[in-house]
């Protein structure tokens, strides 16, 4: 479900494995991309009120639904994500999906300095980081769903990186605050062995071990990139959350191989 700059890749994974993959886009313009990468593609919109979309037909004979729709909360969109994920979880209670992958994000620690594992409590400081964590909890608590929980950081990748965002700002805050980044590659490295070696249930935290300062890398990625530094003010505090994969790494095996 979410078939964009992740979703996509992941599903043509998928499909070089040998694995049938239903596609959700919600776009018309995109249907053909989506069966020329042998997706079967499907037009599914969530709104709080409704699904678009065939829905029934899209989880027909599915076993594994991996969400990928991330919240939409910034600038004036006042959308509650919760409500349309609570349309999904009805929607399952009469397919033949038995394991989701939720995609949340390492937003759900919120403001927290220092070391940060799934064992830490989440502090959600923002809407978005609030709702993901209420979503999170409800996929867990659903009945006769067996859930894995990803937990990405920062994701960067092709035509995505922070720094481009960045480039040209003066007085950023936080410079000596550690980075929390996962590259594409990665990201669909971590889904497909959740799915193809049957994680579920389960929490993991989906970050690339390697955390130099902001300031540090942000500055290193405008030299590569030639693009114009940012400037970070002389704030030389160094609080930050620095985020573990600890279950990934050391229960799951799991080796992250792209660089950041």
């Amino acid at each position: 479900m979410g078939c964009g700059w992740l979703g996509l890749p992941l599903a043509k994974k998928f499909i070089e494995k040998g694995y049938t993959v239903n596609g959700s886009t919600t776009s018309e313009e995109k249907l053909d991309l989506l069966s020329t990468e042998g997706i079967q593609p499907f037009i599914i919109s969530l709104s709080e009120t409704k699904i678009t979309g065939d829905i029934n037909s899209f989880l027909n004979n599915a076993n594994v639904l991996i969400i990928n729709v991330p919240p939409k909360l910034r600038g004036t969109n006042n959308e509650n994500y919760v409500k349309k994920m609570l349309l999904v979880l009805h929607a399952l209670e009469s397919s033949t999906v038995e394991n989701v992958i939720f995609v949340s994000s390492t937003s759900v620690y919120g403001d927290i300095d220092g070391e940060v594992t799934e064992e830490t409590t989440p502090q959600p400081s923002t809407e978005s980081g609030r709702q993901l964590l209420e979503c999170e909890q409800l996929f867990q608590n659903q009945p006769g769903l067996q859930t894995t929980i990803i937990r990405f950081g920062g994701l960067i990748g092709p035509n995505r990186n922070p720094v481009t965002m960045l480039s040209k700002r003066k007085n950023l805050k936080n410079g000596n605050a550690p980075i929390n980044l996962i590259h594409l590659n990665d990201c669909i490295r971590v889904i497909y062995k959740s799915v193809h070696e049957n994680w579920t249930p389960g929490l993991l935290n989906a970050v690339f071990p390697y955390h130099p300062s902001k300031k540090e890398y942000y500055t290193l990625q405008a030299i590569k990139n030639k693009l114009q530094l940012p400037k970070y003010n002389n704030d030389k505090e160094k609080k930050g959350k620095l985020i573990h994969s600890y279950t990934l790494t050391n229960v799951k095996n799991f080796k992250f191989t792209t660089t950041l």
